[in-house]
C-alpha cells in the first residue's frame, strides 16, 4: 500500500494521453454502433481498450527508459530524407484526421448549448484548446495535466449520468462480448471504434509526455516510475473503457428508434442524438451530453496538438509557432462544417483513417521496446513482445478485411 501511495504523485501522463480515447470521434463511433447494432460490438470496445493498455504501456516505457519520444527514435533511424518525410506526412495526416473530429465535435457542442454558428464554434474550440496547451509551455507540465484531468472528469459525468437514468439489461450487454459482425457496415464501425481507441497520435504523445515528466529521473528510481506508470495506464484505460462502453450502451438504449427507417448509409447527426437524448432521458441528460462533448473536443484537441508538435520535431526537426500549428489542421474541419457534410459520418470516417495509421506507429514501437540497447533493464519480455506482435497482426488483418469488404460491396 505504501508503494501505491508513493506512486500517486507520479500519475498523470497516461490520463492525459488517455483523453485521446474519448474524443468526439469516439462519441460518433460508439453511439452510432450502439444505435445501429445494439450490443453487437461491445466486444470490440472492450478488446480495443485492452489492446490500448498494452500499446500505451509500451509507449510510456519507451519514453521512460530512453528519455526520447517514439518520433525522435524513428527520425534518427530513418536516414533517407524522403522516407522520413513520407513517414512524417502520414503521421500528420492521422493527426489532422483527429483534429477534424475534435473541432467538429466542439463546434457542434457549442451550437447545441448556446446556438453559436458552427464556424464560430470551431474557431472558439481551437482557441480554447490552444490556451489549454499553452499551460504546458508557459506554466508547467503538471498544470497542463491537471487541466486535462479536470476535463476528463466532466466527460465521465456527462456520459455516465445517462446510465443512472435508464440502465440497460446487463445480461444483453454481456452477450455482446461474443465476437461477431453483421455485414460490411458493422466491420466499418468496428474499424472506426479501434481507430478511435488505439489512437496513433496518443502512441506518439505518451512517450513524449513521459520524456518530459521523467527526463532527469535517477536510474535507481526507474523501477518505481515504471510501477507508477502501470497504475497510471490502468486507471486511464479503465476510465476510458467504461466511458466508451457507456457511449455504446446509451446508443443502444435510447437511439435505436432514431435510426429505424434510415438507410444503412445514413447516420444520425449529433443534433439528432442530442434531441433524442432529451426526448428519451430528459433535457438535463441532453445538456450533460453536450457539455461532455465540448470537454471532449477541448481536451483531445489539446493533446493532439501536443502530439503534432512532437511529430514535427522528431521526424523533420522543425518547430513552428503554436498558433500556426493549430490553424493549418483546422482548415479541413472548417471546410467540412461550411459545406454541410454530415458531421457524425465525417467523425466515423476520420477514425477509420486513424485505424489504418496505427500499425505505422505500433511496429516501430514494438521493435524499439524489444531492443536492449534502447531499453536497458526495461526491455520487453518475450511474452510482451509476442502479445504486441499479435496485436499488430490483428489490427492489420482487420483493416485488410475492411478493404476487401468495401471493394466487394459487402
Amino acid at each position: 500500500m505504501k508503494r501505491v501511495l508513493r506512486a500517486l504523485p507520479l500519475i498523470g501522463p497516461a490520463l492525459v494521453a488517455g483523453v485521446a480515447y474519448l474524443d468526439p470521434g469516439n462519441v460518433a463511433s460508439n453511439m452510432t454502433a450502439g444505435a445501429r447494432y445494439g450490443y453487437l460490438l461491445v466486444w470490440v470496445v472492450v478488446s480495443a481498450n485492452l489492446v490500448a493498455w498494452l500499446v500505451q504501456y509500451l509507449s510510456a516505457k519507451l519514453g521512460l527508459a530512453s528519455g526520447k519520444s517514439l518520433t525522435e527514435h524513428i527520425g534518427e533511424r530513418l536516414h533517407s530524407r524522403w522516407v522520413r518525410l513520407a513517414f512524417w506526412a502520414q503521421a500528420e495526416l492521422a493527426a489532422m484526421a483527429t483534429y477534424v473530429a475534435e473541432i467538429i465535435g466542439g463546434a457542434i457542442a457549442l451550437n447545441l448549448l448556446f446556438g453559436l454558428p458552427l464556424l464560430l464554434g470551431g474557431l472558439i474550440t481551437a482557441g480554447v484548446s490552444l490556451a489549454i496547451l499553452s499551460l504546458h509551455n508557459r506554466v508547467s507540465l503538471r498544470s497542463f495535466e491537471w487541466a486535462i484531468i479536470a476535463l476528463l472528469a466532466i466527460i465521465a459525468v456527462g456520459f455516465l449520468a445517462a446510465l443512472f437514468v435508464r440502465a440497460p439489461d446487463w445480461g444483453d450487454v454481456a452477450g455482446g462480448l461474443v465476437p461477431q459482425f453483421a455485414g460490411t457496415d458493422s466491420v466499418l464501425l468496428a474499424a472506426s471504434i479501434v481507430g478511435a481507441t488505439v489512437m496513433p497520435h496518443a502512441i506518439y504523445a505518451h512517450s513524449a509526455l513521459m520524456r518530459d515528466r521523467f527526463a532527469h529521473i535517477p536510474r535507481q528510481e526507474r523501477s518505481h516510475a515504471l510501477f507508477s506508470t502501470r497504475i497510471d495506464v490502468t486507471i486511464a484505460l479503465f476510465t476510458a473503457g467504461v466511458i466508451n462502453l457507456a457511449m455504446l450502451i446509451i446508443g443502444a438504449v435510447t437511439l435505436t428508434p432514431l435510426v429505424n427507417g434510415m438507410d444503412a448509409s445514413e447516420t444520425p447527426s449529433l443534433n439528432d442524438i442530442y434531441a433524442a437524448l432529451g426526448s428519451a432521458l430528459g433535457p438535463a441528460i441532453a445538456v450533460l451530453f453536450a457539455v461532455a462533448l465540448l470537454a471532449s473536443g477541448l481536451a483531445s484537441s489539446s493533446v493532439a496538438s501536443y502530439a503534432g508538435a512532437d511529430i514535427m520535431h522528431g521526424l523533420i526537426r522543425r518547430n513552428i509557432p503554436l498558433w500556426l500549428r493549430r490553424t493549418i489542421p483546422a482548415v479541413p474541419a472548417i471546410i467540412l462544417l461550411g459545406i454541410g457534410a454530415n458531421p457524425v459520418w465525417m467523425l466515423v470516417l476520420s477514425q477509420v483513417v486513424l485505424s489504418f495509421a496505427i500499425p505505422l506507429a505500433l511496429v516501430p514501437l514494438i521493435r524499439l521496446t524489444s531492443e536492449f540497447k534502447t531499453m536497458g533493464d526495461l526491455t520487453n519480455t518475450r511474452l510482451t513482445t509476442i502479445a504486441a506482435v499479435v496485436v499488430a497482426v490483428l489490427l492489420v488483418a482487420l483493416n485488410g478485411w475492411l478493404i476487401v469488404l468495401l471493394v466487394s460491396g459487402g
